[in-house]
């Protein structure tokens, strides 16, 4: 079980993520959008918005430079005092990101016309980040100090399935089910991303340096454009 869950399943979420991700950008690119509803309803989603994606930006780049550089998040962590401020200053925005994310899938719950743009993907999404933030919370409530040994527990395991030769001893080692979990809910949000919304953010924040203003407008033809090959339907707007 636990090479399926830590070896067998995060190399099946990336090749997913790899082969859908390349084959909806070249074969669906209309579909590759946000699809934003803030045209619909902005006030409930400007609060909810914010906090869950500064807590979730905090935590990405958290993560990351503990992946990146376990060595200096040691040397940090020496000192009983940065150890506390590092340690409460992630949970205080992991708690951003879960009430942020409540708020969102209220506001999908409740309001009629976000109601419209809504599918099931969308909820898939809802309870898969719900999972991973959730166990994230309750891993650094119940085996604190993580910023200590994430870098010397869960990095080498990381960094064993991206150089192709996994090592989980460690991690199989661990009886913790919510930090099993936390792990697992992470490769599943790679695994789904080429199904859903997420899809923007590999390709829009780079488009969005250079292009021309976009023209919304409601009266295409759902089918000609949902069935386009093109990155953009119709002629390209100007900046005036």
């Amino acid at each position: 079980m636990d090479y399926l869950l830590f070896v067998v399943f995060p190399y099946s979420c990336l090749v997913i993520f790899l082969i859908g991700s390349i084959y909806r950008y070249k074969n669906r690119p209309f579909t590759v959008s946000s699809l934003s509803s803030q045209f619909l309803e902005g006030k409930k989603l400007f609060l909810a918005s914010q906090l869950f994606h500064w807590g979730l930006f905090v935590l990405f780049f958290g993560h990351l430079i503990a992946f990146l550089f376990p060595a200096s998040v040691i040397i940090w962590s020496e000192k009983p005092v940065r150890l506390l401020i590092l340690e409460t200053t992630a949970f205080v925005f992991g708690l951003s990101a879960f009430f942020g994310l409540v708020l969102l899938i209220y506001r999908r719950l409740t309001d009629r016309r976000v109601q419209m743009v809504t599918n099931k993907m969308d909820f898939v999404v809802f309870i898969v980040l719900l999972v991973q933030i959730i166990s994230g919370l309750l891993v650094a409530y119940t085996s604190r100090w993580g910023s200590a040994w994430f870098s010397t527990f869960l990095t080498p395991y990381l960094r064993s399935i991206f150089i192709f030769d996994p090592q989980i001893d460690a991690i199989s080692s661990v009886t913790s089910l919510s930090l099993k979990i936390h792990v697992v809910s992470a490769f599943a949000i790679i695994g789904i991303i080429p199904f859903t919304r997420f899809m923007h953010f590999l390709v829009y924040p780079i488009d969005y340096a250079w292009r021309s203003y976009q023209q919304v407008m409601w009266n295409w033809n759902r089918k000609g454009i949902r069935t386009s090959k093109a990155h953009r339907v119709g002629p390209k707007s100007k900046n005036n």
